[in-house]
């Protein structure tokens, strides 16, 4: 598991995809229920992630669909009942906000003045389209400030591994010319390389969150650790496993 020196006041955690019961292409610590993977498995998996992020932490996941949509958490839902939404925010301690990923990026947000705590499933189109802008906003609402919080973008793939066609560029330069510095050539006519990390940082960045830290850690590149659909897709594998990020208010 990996933690962010910027969130070290609160509990929280990027879990990788070691220490669990899973197996074969979802090996080991696999925590999304909506793979292939034995609903069991999923369940032991998340267990001991919520075990080692918290006594009695109650673990909540959405149905992410790459969108904008923010929520926010009053009370936990069971597995697999999740709302569509990319991005939640709450401050009622115990509950466990989670993120699954293999590839895109989590991010995971925290005010400890208010105690108000948020987190983002920025793939490039949530990114690109405002999700973590709603997950900032979710958090004001609940009474958090923008100049408090802090946020840490977790594992995801490198601008080394996502290489990315001419139709994908122009989603980002027809919003914004100023987004081709994201893009680098790659040794393939009318192909780049997207830097997924960079640009959610700078959206953040964007949005007045000035304490930002980044894992840079690639997902794809880094098998041992952690799950990666890119990775799974070059192979011809028929599903792939999901690693969560989770951030947990403890105490009243």
């Amino acid at each position: 598991m990996l933690r962010a020196d910027n969130l070290s006041n609160t509990a929280h955690g990027f879990f990788g995809r070691q220490g669990g019961v899973s197996t074969g292409i979802f090996a080991s610590l696999n925590c999304g229920v909506g793979s292939g993977d034995a609903r069991e498995a999923v369940i032991e998996n998340r267990r001991r992630a919520m075990a080692e992020l918290g006594a009695n932490a109650k673990l909540v996941t959405l149905h992410q669909i790459h969108s904008a949509n923010a929520i926010t958490v009053t009370e936990a839902w069971d597995i697999g009942q999740g709302p569509q939404a990319d991005a939640m925010a709450t401050n009622v301690p115990g509950i466990a906000l989670g993120i699954l990923t293999a590839d895109c990026a989590p991010v995971l947000f925290a005010d400890e003045t208010a105690r108000v705590i948020g987190a983002a499933h920025a793939g490039w189109k949530g990114a690109l389209h405002g999700v973590l802008e709603s997950a900032l906003a979710a958090m004001e609402a609940l009474g958090a400030q923008r100049n408090r919080i802090a946020a840490a973008i977790g594992p995801c793939i490198s601008q080394e591994n996502y290489e990315v066609g001419a139709e994908f560029r122009e989603a980002f330069l027809s919003a914004d010319s100023a987004h081709e510095r994201f893009f680098v050539s790659s040794n393939r006519a009318d192909h780049w390389r997207f830097d997924l990390e960079g640009f959610v940082a700078h959206r953040l960045a964007a949005s007045h969150v000035e304490n930002v830290a980044l894992l840079s850690a690639c997902t794809y590149a880094r098998e041992a650790e952690f799950y990666s659909f890119r990775r799974a897709t070059h192979r011809g594998e028929k599903d792939y496993g999901r690693q969560l990020s989770a951030i947990l208010l403890t105490g009243g």
